[in-house]
């Protein structure tokens, strides 16, 4: 399989804008812009900057990832802050099956927040293990196995200036199969 470009640096931009438009419409009065580290790093930096016509407060959650036979997920870095009465957004690269975002959505509504919405710029439905909703995202797709902006193979692509479709059987035979092509440049794919 070649690789496919699923979102270019225009439309990163553009969803990222988007996202931005409607975070400054809900919240006028502000907003705190939680980050699922690694994969929601980028899109959180460039979030956090197209949202100007509001205050924007940053912070970041990291967890442990679900383990196969039944695994959960833990916080292995929590928020710093209080976020009783604040209004809470959760940005994360990609919700799948809903399940770490359902979660993160559990346990900040535990600590009293005003709000806590999703953000993420990979909406996959079809995977939805648990019926979550994504009150802002960048796309809706179905079932590809995406790289870039955030999306990684064994840690690798996460800093691809775009994302692409790729073979994941390609990729598990071989994680570095798409370096030359994807560090090549964006006309590359």
């Amino acid at each position: 399989m070649s690789l496919r470009t699923v979102l270019d640096r225009d439309g990163l931009r553009d969803a990222v804008a988007a996202m931005a438009a409607a975070i400054e419409r809900d919240f006028p009065d502000g907003v705190l812009l939680v980050g699922v580290l690694k994969g929601g790093l980028l899109l959180l930096a460039d979030l956090a900057r197209a949202v100007q016509s509001v205050p924007v407060d940053i912070e970041l959650m990291a967890i442990s990832r679900y383990q196969s036979g039944g695994g959960r997920v833990a916080i292995v870095l929590d928020l710093a802050v209080d976020i009783r009465g604040r209004d809470v957004v959760i940005v994360d690269d990609i919700i799948d099956t809903g399940l770490t975002s359902a979660y993160l959505r559990n346990q900040l509504l535990a600590r009293g927040p005003r709000s806590v919405s999703l953000c993420a710029l990979i909406d996959r439905t079809g995977g939805r293990l648990v019926p979550e909703t994504v009150q802002y995202r960048g796309v809706e797709l179905v079932d590809e196995y995406l790289l870039g902006y955030g999306l990684h193979h064994r840690e690798l692509y996460r800093n691809v200036d775009r994302v692409v479709a790729a073979d994941r059987a390609e990729l598990d035979a071989d994680p570095a199969q798409y370096l030359g092509d994807l560090y090549a440049g964006p006309d590359a794919t």
